[in-house]
C-alpha cells in the first residue's frame, strides 16, 4: 500500500497524474492512504489509538472529496466523521478492557436491531439520493450508500457494537465500485485494503465479544 500510494505520489509530480489530480491533491491522497490504512489496523484490534490517525485520514480525505465535487460523502466527512472521532476515542476511553487498557470492551447487536439498520440505510440512501442528484454530485448511488452506511457504521463503532464492521465491509464494496468508476488507483488500494481489514476487524470484535467481555462484566 505505501509503495502503490508513494509511486503515483511521485507519477503525479513528474508525468502528471492520470487520474486528473494535481500534484498537491497526490499528496493529500498519500497521506490519506497511510493515515487511514494504519487507523483501520488499530480500530480492527479495538486499539484506542486508532482515532489519532484517523483525525488526520478524515481531514485530508475531506479535501479531496471536495475537489471533486462528491458532496455527499465530503459532507460526512466534514460534519460527521471528525466530531465523531473526537466522541468516540471519550468514549472507547471509558469503556477500556480491565488488563488490556489499549483496548475497548466490544458489544453485539439483537436480529431486532440489526433489521431495524438495515431498514434505516435503504431509507436513508433514497433521501440523499434525491439530494444528491439536485446538487449536481458524482456518482450519486454510491455516494448516497456510502453516506447511509457510513454515518451507520460510524455510530455502532462510537457504542462498540461489533456489527460495525459488516455495514464498513458493505460500505467497502460500495467505495471500491466508485473508485472503479471514478478511476483513481490511490483510493481504489485503499478501500481494498479496508475492505480485507474490515473482515479480519468482525472477527477480531466477535473474539473479544465471546471472551474477553466475559472476564470484564
Amino acid at each position: 500500500m505505501i509503495f502503490i500510494a508513494a509511486r503515483a505520489m511521485v507519477i503525479g509530480f513528474t508525468t502528471g497524474s492520470a487520474d486528473g489530480n494535481p500534484p498537491w491533491l497526490t499528496v493529500i491522497n498519500f497521506i490519506s492512504a497511510i493515515c487511514g490504512v494504519i487507523c483501520i489496523f488499530f480500530t480492527a484490534k479495538a486499539n484506542i489509538s486508532n482515532f489519532v490517525f484517523a483525525s488526520v485520514n478524515t481531514i485530508v480525505y475531506a479535501v479531496y472529496l471536495v475537489y471533486w465535487h462528491i458532496w455527499g460523502t465530503a459532507l460526512l466527512e466534514i460534519l460527521f466523521y471528525i466530531p465523531m472521532n473526537f466522541v468516540s476515542w471519550y468514549f472507547w476511553a471509558k469503556h477500556r478492557d480491565r488488563e488490556i487498557t489499549q483496548k475497548t470492551k466490544s458489544r453485539r447487536l439483537t436480529l431486532l436491531q440489526n433489521g431495524i439498520c438495515a431498514a434505516v440505510v435503504v431509507a436513508s440512501a433514497l433521501i440523499y439520493h434525491g439530494v444528491l442528484v439536485k446538487v449536481g454530485g458524482e456518482v450519486a448511488w454510491f455516494d448516497a450508500f456510502t453516506l447511509s452506511i457510513g454515518i451507520l457504521a460510524t455510530i455502532l463503532e462510537l457504542l462498540r457494537y461489533k456489527e460495525q464492521y459488516i455495514w464498513w465491509i458493505i460500505t467497502d464494496i460500495v467505495s471500491i465500485g466508485m473508485y472503479i468508476a471514478h478511476f483513481d488507483m490511490v483510493y481504489l488500494t485503499k478501500r481494498s485494503i479496508y475492505l480485507i481489514m474490515a473482515v479480519i476487524g468482525l472477527m477480531n470484535w466477535a473474539k473479544l465479544n465471546r471472551t474477553r467481555n466475559v472476564e470484564n462484566e
